[in-house]
């Protein structure tokens, strides 16, 4: 396999979180006041302002990976396996729904090629399964349980096909192509439209069995490939690729950068500037932060014990939408078709507390002032108003206002929530807020950008008399449509699970027998934050790990966790060498190869091999960093047995 990441392609060329409908996304007056500012810099298309307002929405990602238990399928597996024996799209909508999420986008394709939908354009799909006799189409069943639940639905569709005979040709740009029109005029309106960057490697490519290297840009064409999603679906974000709507944030953490400017440079995508933005840039291209709620994407039985808690899931918020962007939370259903009961109750806690937190704003009955006003129309008191297309603004050459709250008496906050009017740019580039709780003036936070939202989060709750919005840095008047104060709700405690795959060796008695770096105990420890690091290996000075099982096991193959520790100038392993031994002397090669997708993902890697075999030790080779590093870092290592 090449060297790929989730996103290779972009780094080469109703009810809400507070239980309220959606903000009305047209202007409050008829038309634009007298008065008003000029636009600063890029500003958001009418699509992207919809886009923007939906600020959570659920990932869905469910197919023949659900039945293989891998990340990343080859394109070879039969459409038989697909056949989940209970699917329910009513209650991962309601799951969705109950954790505030505003929308779904279903992973219609993922990279092995199999179509969630019964298109006539080939037989690797659903209508060759045995749910529903071939008859069913998940697609369809999940877009009108979204629409039943009031919610909005999006498609993903992998560009990658691993299984297309014609993947690098032609002939399956014709069928890319035939693909999203299929997608974009069967399923009713759709919010979004997910491109993923996933592109070009090995795959079965229907029966060659080769790696095939393409130029994506190129390849895609994608000006095109967006313009046919525009031309059937006008307000569907395109996402990924330079020129769509959305772009990738960077990681796959859920963590945006702080700042996250909406704007970037009219050039091929840049990881380093994905993550914070480019202040200034030419281009609205708002960052989505997505993050799965297990560590990985697809469903595995051995990571029911490692889903995110409700308070995880109250940082990725503040870490994602809180810093202005989208946040896409991915929900992997199981192999019977629903979200697993651990995951429902984590998304309840998260939703119901997220829910009392921002059903009042305590900053209601404060009384509004600024050191400047641009006129009625902007005055301070809009910021009150709980209208996002009203704002406060200063005359044109008052470019650092600042605005005061008198506050209601014996109101509690410990959550500050400011808006920009994105129609009119981003225009702060510097804020401070003060707080006098009856000592005078102190000021409890200072950031660059406040865009979409800027969440800002007190150590703990405070009751102040007046609170200061001070633009410290702006190249333009600011236009500020809200100052709202929350206190935040203790999300209901989920009591953790085990994990239900009996087919996951237990750890005890397992013992390192052989590294070639100190620390190895780390491996086998059950603890994801720890890690072994050793220098950078090669293929001349492998690093290598032996472990004693403890007794004899039947294998069928090991698991690879990478750290998700942040560490300067560590990677995991690019691939991998796996044997087993009887005696710890004698050695059986059990797989090799490269672990997909993992230096961004960070997903647990599952390697079966191709026959189950009695053993005892088990010895790992790694020859490689999955991207250019000092040192080599893994977190654990596991194994299991035959079903």
């Amino acid at each position: 396999m090449t060297d790929l990441t989730r996103r290779s392609l972009i780094a080469a060329g109703a009810a809400g979180a507070a239980g309220a409908a959606l903000p009305a996304l047209t202007p409050a007056f008829a038309q634009t006041p007298a008065g008003a500012p000029k636009p600063w810099g890029a500003t958001p298309s009418k699509r992207l302002l919809a886009w923007h307002a939906r600020e959570q929405y659920a990932f869905v990602h469910f197919s023949i990976n659900t039945f293989t238990d891998r990340e990343w399928g080859y394109g070879d597996e039969s459409p038989t396996l697909f056949n989940p024996s209970d699917f329910d799209p009513d209650q991962i909508v309601a799951a969705a729904k109950a954790g505030g999420m505003r929308g779904i986008i279903l992973t219609a394709k993922h990279h092995d090629g199999f179509c969630l939908w019964p298109t006539k354009l080939t037989e690797h799909c659903i209508r060759n399964s045995p749910y529903k006799n071939g008859r069913g189409d998940i697609v369809g069943e999940m877009e009108r349980a979204t629409r039943r639940a009031g919610l909005a639905f999006g498609l993903y569709l992998s560009p990658w096909d691993r299984n297309h005979p014609d993947y690098g040709r032609q002939g399956y740009i014709d069928y890319f192509r035939a693909q999203i029109v299929e997608l974009c005029t069967r399923y009713g309106e759709l919010f979004e439209f997910w491109f993923d960057g996933a592109n070009g490697g090995d795959g079965y490519y229907g029966g060659a069995r080769e790696t095939r290297k393409i130029d994506a840009p190129v390849y895609y064409n994608w000006p095109s490939m967006i313009a046919l999603v525009h031309q059937h679906q006008p307000m569907a974000c395109t996402f990924d690729p330079l020129g769509a709507d959305v772009r990738w944030v960077g990681n796959e953490d859920g963590i945006a950068g702080d700042p996250c400017w909406p704007t970037m440079p009219n050039h091929p995508y840049v990881q380093s500037e994905g993550n914070s933005g480019v202040r200034g840039a030419p281009l609205w291209w708002p960052a989505e932060t997505d993050v799965s709620i297990r560590p990985g994407w697809f469903y595995h039985a051995d990571e029911d014990a490692k889903v995110k808690d409700p308070q995880r899931l109250l940082r990725l918020y503040d870490e994602s939408v809180g810093r202005g962007t989208n946040l896409n939370l991915n929900l992997p259903p199981d192999r019977t078709g629903q979200l697993h009961a651990h995951d429902v109750a984590v998304l309840k806690s998260f939703g119901d507390a997220q829910a009392r937190t921002y059903a009042t704003n305590l900053a209601q009955g404060a009384v509004a002032r600024a050191s400047h006003e641009r006129g009625a129309a902007f005055a301070a008191a809009r910021v009150l108003d709980g209208n996002r297309d009203t704002y406060w603004s200063s005359p044109d050459g008052v470019t650092t206002p600042s605005l005061t709250l008198d506050l209601p008496p014996g109101k509690p906050f410990d959550v500050i929530r400011l808006r920009e009017y994105l129609p009119l740019g981003v225009r702060v580039t510097r804020f401070a807020v003060d707080l006098d709780e009856g000592q005078g003036w102190r000021q409890v936070a200072e950031h660059e950008c406040i865009s979409a939202q800027r969440i800002i989060r007190l150590p703990k709750p405070v009751t102040a008399r007046r609170l200061r919005l001070r633009i410290v840095e702006a190249p333009a008047c600011p236009a500020i449509s809200e100052i709202a104060l929350f206190r935040q709700a203790a999300p209901v405690p989920v009591a953790p699970v085990r994990s239900s795959d009996p087919t996951i060796l237990a750890k005890q008695g397992w013992r390192i027998v052989a590294a070639s770096g100190a620390g190895a105990e780390a491996l086998i420890d059950n603890e994801a934050a720890t890690r072994w690091t050793v220098p950078a290996p090669s293929a001349a000075a492998p690093a290598q790990v032996t472990i004693d099982l403890g007794a004899t096991q039947m294998l069928a193959g090991f698991s690879l966790t990478p750290s998700r520790t942040v560490a300067k100038d560590t990677a995991p392993p690019r691939g991998y060498v796996c044997e087993t031994s009887m005696d710890g002397k004698t050695w059986t090669p059990g797989a090799a190869g490269e672990f997909g997708n993992i230096a961004y993902a960070l997903a647990t890697q599952r390697v079966t091999f191709d026959t189950a075999r009695r053993a005892r030790f088990l010895r790992l080779s790694f020859a490689a960093t999955a991207v250019p590093a000092g040192k080599l870092t893994v977190a654990e290592v596991g194994a299991f047995t035959v079903r």
